[in-house]
């Protein structure tokens, strides 16, 4: 659990204080006021909103580190994962949930869609942090022109930083949206859900329902501990 919170909460952090620089000088100023101390209240909001956007993003990278060597192994795609898109999950056949290991496909889905969206990000902000220390567009157009594409592969450090700034944005904006779904099913969109985010534990019926291949995992390793190997099992009469 420690590296699922610490992102989810360093990611709350940085999504106030991201909007806030995004929006708030059209929208939270405008509710304060326009006089010289609104403006003044505001400044100081907008100044140290970003020191703490800068400072928490550190602790957002390390929990996308500690999430991927957790749970990659978890995440890799399989062709079971066809079938539970194919059955949306569930949704589409009545009291029946697709076979899933300890993450289904939408899960994975998530999964890579925060790891790569939030590693592009990171890339994107230590840009801003350290401004004209990176080429990170410069080298990604002249690669892709290798591939056939015609852009700008010419790109000054004033342009760097305009890209930067706009791909930091939209990339947070996508992935605000990704994690507001997330949160929705992992609470109040799926019944149980919720105890597997805050204890890091779910019903065994639960478990049983959503993720049987795991389930049955689970249960077969607690068998191997209970009996030791070797040991003689008397036969069910």
């Amino acid at each position: 659990l420690l590296g699922h919170w610490l992102l989810a909460l360093s990611f709350i952090v940085l999504a106030i204080t991201g909007l806030n620089m995004l929006y708030g000088r059209t929208l939270v100023q405008a509710l304060a006021g326009s006089g010289i101390d609104a403006k003044a209240t505001y400044a100081g909001l907008a100044y140290y909103g970003k020191l703490v956007h800068n400072y928490v993003a550190f602790a957002f990278m390390i929990g996308l580190v500690l999430i991927f060597f957790n749970w990659v192994r978890h995440n890799l795609p399989h062709p079971r994962d066809l079938v539970w898109l194919a059955k949306g999950g569930g949704l589409l056949s009545k009291n029946l949930h697709p076979s899933a290991k300890k993450f289904n496909a939408g899960q994975k889905i998530i999964f890579w869609l925060v790891l790569l969206g939030g590693a592009s990000i990171s890339l994107s902000g230590i840009a801003l942090m350290f401004p004209f220390e990176t080429t990170m567009f410069g080298k990604t157009f002249a690669f892709l022109n290798t591939l056939g594409f015609s852009l700008p592969a010419e790109v000054t450090p004033i342009q760097e930083m305009q890209y930067q700034s706009l791909w930091h944005a939209i990339m947070a904006l996508v992935l605000i949206c990704v994690i507001l779904a997330h949160i929705y099913i992992g609470s109040i969109g799926m019944q149980g859900a919720i105890d597997a985010v805050t204890t890091g534990e779910v019903d065994e019926n639960w478990a049983r329902e959503h993720h049987d291949l795991w389930f049955e995992e689970v249960k077969a390793a607690e068998r191997t501990v209970a009996v030791p190997k070797g040991a003689e099992v008397e036969p069910a009469e």
